[in-house]
């Protein structure tokens, strides 16, 4: 009787000390190479204001620029995310072996 207590003991301390992220990863395929949801964003037309009404103090809004660049390559799920820093040791081709 005492080996089946101390057995789930064990199991619960162990699932509490592994956290919900890894049982979240276990049951979701999060991906932060998908699409997501900020990403389907649109602009908005300009604010109208009505005759009559004062126009509100634009002087601080933001300016945001139209992007000129083409969009990068699609990534793959495969793909590490973003947010993982890259290897630190990348190889340099024209290196000599030892530098």
């Amino acid at each position: 009787m005492m080996s089946r207590a101390a057995l789930a003991l064990s199991a619960a301390v162990l699932l509490a000390l592994s956290g919900c992220k890894t049982i979240h990863h276990l049951t979701h395929d999060d991906s932060c190479n998908k699409p997501q949801p900020y990403q389907r964003a649109g602009s908005i037309p300009a604010l109208t204001i009505p005759q009559g009404l004062d126009a509100p103090d634009t002087s601080h809004a933001l300016d945001v620029p139209k992007l000129d660049e083409p969009a990068p390559p699609p990534r793959k799920p495969e793909d590490p995310c973003l947010s993982a820093p890259p290897s630190f040791n990348v190889p340099q081709p024209n290196a000599r072996p030892g530098q």
